[in-house]
């Protein structure tokens, strides 16, 4: 998909709602303050909706089929409140306009989250060169499958969906952004009733290709989002991260965690380290590296965690997967983005929020030595990621 067809859906979106805005239609709001009316609209060809998960103790998560998106998700807070803790728009025009906001907000990110060194692999002696679309320290490497072509900013179809369950699918063709292999994968976002958000992802392929998916959901559990999130308290279950450049690739160093900023083995204030002097932090304006994880690929420990002290939610988070990327918000609030009107009429500033992302590690088909992210035929694509709310 070229950039010019989301700015043309995105415009077509802008007209639409504008439209049914005159007529005088009422609004149903979510428990977030969404009208999902602003996102009910098509993109190439494909029907985009808004829907609605929900349990009986509060939890409420809107999630739209364009690019798999978790657009809010409310819990209530120690006081009982209902407070919506991600990050997004309150409009299918502002997702899929890529030109204009660009956006990875709650997407369900494929064919290969996060990086792979200047887009280019090797599998089976074929060498294969993927879409290029992040820059930095004059590098350009392929970043969460491709960014504006990736299964982001693409329609998934919707294939089971009641109150509490939605199972959405993808079929990425041979070739495309450069990937080998047919590919149908499908996400599965499920809300529970001791108010977790159940994702699971599976995939089929019919020849050896490369698969990494993960949410990107960008967490305040304090709920407000104008704020930076310094005071949230998190904790990750890892003795060592790894090393990245200056371009965000893994140098391949794998190291320990011990007596740098790195370590949130003892949970504590993101603030308390976040604009350290520390070469890794420096160079990334903040948190934006893997941690390799002590859990082994057991989804029933806890790999991290995050709390609000503002609001006594306190969230964890539990995955099969040998690794998290941690991101603070770095680029939010920064070179024009200050100016990006977001959900609700809000703006965001610098580090307002934190990523908790699930993964085999960065540019992991190029380090052998690493949790492959190989798929083949004849092994299928799964990994599992929950995040579990509470108050205390």
């Amino acid at each position: 998909m070229k950039k010019s067809t989301f700015v043309l859906a995105g415009m077509a979106v802008a007209t639409a709602l504008l439209t049914a805005c005159a007529s005088g239609e009422q609004k149903v709001l979510t428990a977030s303050g969404l009208d999902a009316a602003k996102f009910d609209t098509t993109i190439n060809e494909k029907p985009v909706k808004l829907y609605t998960l929900k349990n009986a103790n509060g939890m409420e998560v809107c999630i739209t089929n364009y690019g798999g998106r978790v657009v809010s998700l409310v819990v209530p807070d120690k006081d009982g409140n209902p407070t919506d803790v991600v990050l997004g728009f309150d409009n299918i025009a502002q997702y899929a306009d890529t030109l204009n906001t660009p956006t990875d907000y709650g997407s369900s990110v494929g064919r290969y989250a996060n990086r792979i060194n200047m887009g280019k692999f090797t599998l089976n002696d074929s060498t294969y060169q993927l879409r290029q679309n992040d820059k930095h320290d004059g590098r350009d490497h392929c970043l969460h499958g491709g960014g504006a072509t990736g299964w982001m900013n693409q329609v998934y179809d919707v294939v089971e969906v009641n109150d509490s369950l939605i199972k959405l699918q993808i079929n990425a063709a041979d070739g495309e952004n450069g990937f080998p292999g047919n590919v149908v994968a499908t996400t599965t976002y499920k809300v529970t009733a001791d108010n977790v958000l159940d994702i699971v992802w599976e995939a089929t392929t019919d020849k050896p290709t490369i698969i990494n998916q993960t949410n990107h959901n960008y967490y305040n559990l304090s709920g407000d989002l104008e704020n930076a999130a310094y005071d949230q308290v998190l904790f990750v279950n890892a003795d060592n991260f790894t090393e990245s450049d200056e371009s965000y690739m893994p140098t391949g160093k794998i190291l320990p965690v011990e007596g740098t900023p790195m370590d949130f083995r003892t949970p504590h204030a993101v603030g308390d380290s976040i604009k350290s002097e520390y070469y890794q932090i420096k160079n990334a304006h903040g948190y934006d590296h893997n941690w390799c994880l002590n859990t082994n690929g057991d989804d029933t420990q806890v790999c991290a965690s995050l709390y609000s002290p503002k609001t006594g939610i306190f969230m964890e988070m539990f995955t099969n997967e040998p690794g998290v990327q941690v991101y603070s918000g770095n680029f939010q609030g920064v070179g024009g983005e200050e100016n990006v009107v977001r959900k609700l009429g809000k703006k965001y500033p610098q580090h307002v929020s934190i990523c908790l992302e699930s993964q085999k590690y960065p540019d992991s088909p190029n380090h052998p030595e690493w949790a492959s992210p190989v798929v083949t035929p004849e092994k299928p694509y799964y990994s599992h990621a929950a995040y579990k709310f509470s108050v205390k």
